[in-house]
């Protein structure tokens, strides 16, 4: 059984969010802080740590791939361990929590979302969520990645 708890704290017309998820009997969780920016993780087994340790630098599609299919891949491979549909994802749960059905949690079935947007989330982080570095996802991946999202 999976719990998650989320906390939003609104000050300075910033939200910023705590995230903690208990996966029970199993002894897996992950807590994020606001404080810092920084997000510490540790889990056992599961398809997110499978994805966040396949080597980090190596491009999801090839080149010559559909930009949005490519975009797609990326997204399973980066955004979807926290960013998916179903229980256990902090990222979704975070965002249903702060848009309280004004907008759509799963970013996927968002449509305000502009490329910039997403690059600038990506490559800054925002609240408790990490950036992510060029060698995790490379320009020609979030140029795919960001043409998925905006679409």
């Amino acid at each position: 059984m999976k719990r998650a708890v989320v906390v939003l704290v609104l000050a300075g017309g910033f939200a910023w969010g705590l995230v903690f998820a208990q996966q029970g009997g199993q002894g897996g969780q992950a807590e994020q802080s606001a404080q810092g920016g920084q997000a510490e993780q540790s889990a056992q087994g599961g398809q997110a740590e499978q994805r966040a340790q396949s080597r980090p630098n190596e491009p999801v599609g090839p080149a010559g791939q559909n930009q949005l299919a490519r975009g797609k891949a990326v997204f399973e491979k980066w955004c979807y361990p926290c960013h998916g549909d179903g229980p256990g994802k902090p990222g979704t749960a975070a965002l249903q929590a702060l848009y309280e059905g004004q907008k759509p949690a799963l970013l996927e079935e968002r449509t305000d979302l502009t490329p910039q947007v997403v690059k600038t989330f990506v490559r800054s982080g925002v609240t408790v969520m990490p950036f992510f570095r060029k060698t995790e996802i490379g320009d020609a991946d979030l140029d795919a990645l960001a043409a998925y999202l905006a679409q």
